[in-house]
């Protein structure tokens, strides 16, 4: 149809490899730091007003070096003190919601002095930086990881009191730890310009000024991946907060999601049951074989695809597949027109 005929128009902004490796930092930096859009604004002051832009150009100069070096010590004093907090944290301190919050929220705001002074850094390269789109796309890996760290305890403080939020939000807090510790390690390894040696060597001196030590992030271990695997993949208030919102068709209408949703209870018991059997070594009352039967064939029914003889578009009276047509007029090309007739002057 028509609709689905039209292009689809993608701005700057929409496009995410642009978005990432250019928007985000190229016009955040400017546009998001406290002082910097003044300073640059009193360089294009008119004539007549040069000599108070001139003192709004020193009064924000100032600002920003006394903005950076207050963001060098925050960089130094909490990256210590958020390695000493995690290198002493027991792996199940997460069970208690307080110091869940607490603890990670220590850790954004460590990881957001990373990187502000890394953002004050980026000043070195001047317009150079519109041009270096790896940098600008790990510093925007670093924001996202940060922002989405603060939107998940946000969501955790909102919806506390739920079995096992507290597990699921900890791996998830993990993981974004580790994603923004990884993208300002690569940028502290990586940064260009002119400058760059000396750059990269005061954002490893502010944001891990102990070396690898400073350098506390890891990924979820297993126990806790399979905690969250449990809670995710059994009927229970985890697994009901996931469907919040979930469309679910009426009872009898083929509806492939809906019909997931209530096959899992089902499918769950049976598997207790099974498992039930095999411990008592018994066979299966009347009860358990019928729940083991219905468990059966929710799962052949939500296993089967659609079949079909022919493809749709080969229903047509003289349809010839475009490969085998191709095919056939190359081989009527050719001298040797069968396999046989190759292997017989192969011979």
């Amino acid at each position: 149809n028509a609709y689905m005929n039209t292009p689809i128009g993608i701005t700057v902004e929409g496009a995410n490899i642009m978005t990432r490796s250019f928007q985000i930092i190229g016009q955040g930096l400017t546009r998001c730091h406290p002082h910097m859009l003044e300073l640059m604004q009193s360089l294009m002051a008119p004539k007549s007003e040069e000599k108070e832009a001139i003192a709004i150009f020193c009064r924000q100069f100032h600002k920003i070096v006394g903005h950076g070096l207050s963001n060098f010590a925050y960089s130094i004093t909490r990256g210590i003190g958020s390695t000493v907090s995690t290198k002493t944290r027991s792996k199940t301190a997460y069970r208690n919601g307080d110091k869940l919050l607490d603890y990670h929220e220590k850790q954004l705001l460590r990881l957001s002095a990373n990187f502000a002074l890394t953002a004050d850094l980026c000043f070195t390269l001047g317009g150079r930086l519109k041009f270096e789109e790896l940098l600008m796309g790990r510093l925007a890996d670093a924001l996202g990881a940060i922002y989405m760290g603060y939107a998940t305890l946000h969501h955790y403080h909102r919806r506390r009191g739920i079995d096992g939020l507290e597990a699921v939000t900890e791996h998830a807090m993990l993981r974004f730890e580790k994603e923004a510790q990884d993208a300002l390690v690569e940028a502290a390894d990586n940064f260009p310009g002119p400058l760059g040696g000396v750059a990269s060597l005061a954002m490893r001196a502010g944001c891990f000024p102990l070396g690898s030590l400073t350098k506390p992030y890891r990924n979820p271990g297993d126990d806790l991946t399979k905690e969250v695997s449990r809670l995710v993949t059994i009927p229970g208030e985890m697994r009901d907060f996931f469907a919040e919102n979930v469309y679910v068709a009426p009872e009898g209408s083929m509806h492939q999601v809906s019909d997931l949703m209530r096959a899992l209870p089902v499918c769950v018991e049976a598997d207790a049951v099974s498992a039930r059997l095999r411990r008592e070594k018994r066979d299966a009352t009347e009860e358990e074989a019928a729940i083991i039967a219905r468990a059966d064939a929710l799962r052949d029914a939500l296993i089967q695809v659609d079949v079909y003889e022919r493809f749709p578009s080969e229903s047509a009276s003289g349809y010839e597949r475009p490969a085998l047509k191709g095919t056939r007029r190359r081989m009527a090309e050719l001298e040797r027109k069968t396999f046989d007739d190759t292997a017989a002057q192969a011979v």
